[in-house]
């Protein structure tokens, strides 16, 4: 393929994934939708849904995800789709996640100041290096605002912001109007690609590395005697 048919696929694909992923995240947002990842093969296309509960996802002897499949195929173009459903490793620390059992806590007109305090606290007990809560809308009056809540230590800018945190929002729609909810979670133990560790001596390790000594002789030049 030539430069611009090259870079007309990658722009396809990609909005076909965002488009794929906003359907989804409506679609499943009772299930703990986290994340889809989106392959094409020369057999078809392949779409890895990452989930909270799978079970939701797949359905009773797969009825959902057949439906999913006829989806897929018809309003999105994908042939030969091929489905796999995963759980996620830690759903406290997935942003997505999180912001939907916020909004779904909402919903159900659960005071929104305790909900976002026991939120951020499970992510801390997962292991996270911080987390914000923002949620924003008539939360006590006619007028709008936002509650922020934070803990640990949060990262807004720099490279490391590409590897190690999480953000995602979400929308509940309540009688007194839409809330807004957004979710930061710095991870911990994520690297970047490229990361080399530098590992530090022991001053055991460093005293092996260093040259052996020169006998006397030979560093003052003197001659040995005959």
């Amino acid at each position: 393929m030539t430069g611009p048919r090259v870079k007309a696929h990658f722009i396809n694909y990609s909005l076909k994934r965002v488009m794929i992923d906003e359907f989804l995240a409506n679609y499943f947002k009772d299930a703990g939708y986290a994340g889809v990842e989106l392959f094409k093969s020369p057999m078809g296309w392949r779409v890895i849904i990452h989930a909270e509960y799978p079970g939701r996802i797949i359905g009773r002897g797969g009825s959902v995800i057949r439906k999913l499949t006829t989806i897929l195929q018809t309003h999105f173009g994908l042939e030969d789709v091929n489905i796999t459903v995963l759980p996620v490793q830690d759903p406290d620390l997935n942003a997505r996640i999180v912001a939907f059992r916020i909004v779904r806590a909402l919903e159900k007109e659960i005071p929104y100041r305790r909900v976002a305090m026991v939120m951020l606290r499970r992510i801390m007990n997962a292991g996270a290096v911080g987390a914000e809560i923002i949620i924003s809308g008539k939360l006590r009056s006619e007028r709008a605002r936002y509650e922020k809540l934070k803990a640990g230590r949060i990262y807004k800018a720099g490279d490391l912001v590409e590897y190690i945190v999480d953000r995602a929002v979400g929308k509940a729609l309540l009688k007194r109007g839409v809330y807004g909810v957004e979710v930061v979670i710095v991870k911990p133990n994520i690297r970047p690609p490229d990361y080399i560790e530098i590992k530090k001596l022991s001053p055991e390790e460093l005293e092996k590395l260093k040259p052996p000594k020169e006998e006397a002789g030979e560093e003052t030049g003197e001659n040995k005697e005959e």
